[in-house]
């Protein structure tokens, strides 16, 4: 009698993480609030600097839209929804 051996094959999961496009944060331009209070708003909830409200503030009341940030969803909804909570329209998008 003789002893077969079978040998099975095994493949490696694929443990490489896909990485988070990033999602965009836009602000809307507004017809009711001040610029100022804009470029304020954009400064206490997002963060950045009052050259980089300012850049955001004047790209959306010149086009219709400004590019706030692109970051991690969760950080994305959190900042949108910082802004509409000020009266601001903002929404947010994959960056792909």
């Amino acid at each position: 009698m003789s002893t077969q051996v079978i040998e099975k094959k095994t493949t490696k999961p694929n443990r490489e993480r896909k990485k988070d496009p990033g999602y965009r944060v836009l602000l809307h331009n507004d017809p009711i609030n001040t610029m100022e209070y804009v470029v304020e708003t954009l400064m206490q909830t997002v963060g950045v600097s009052e050259v980089q409200a300012l850049a955001v503030m004047m790209e959306a009341h010149t086009t219709g839209i400004g590019l706030v940030t692109v970051c991690m969803l969760e950080h994305a909804e959190f900042y949108c929804e910082s802004l509409k909570s000020k009266g601001l329209m903002s929404t947010i998008e994959p960056a792909e």
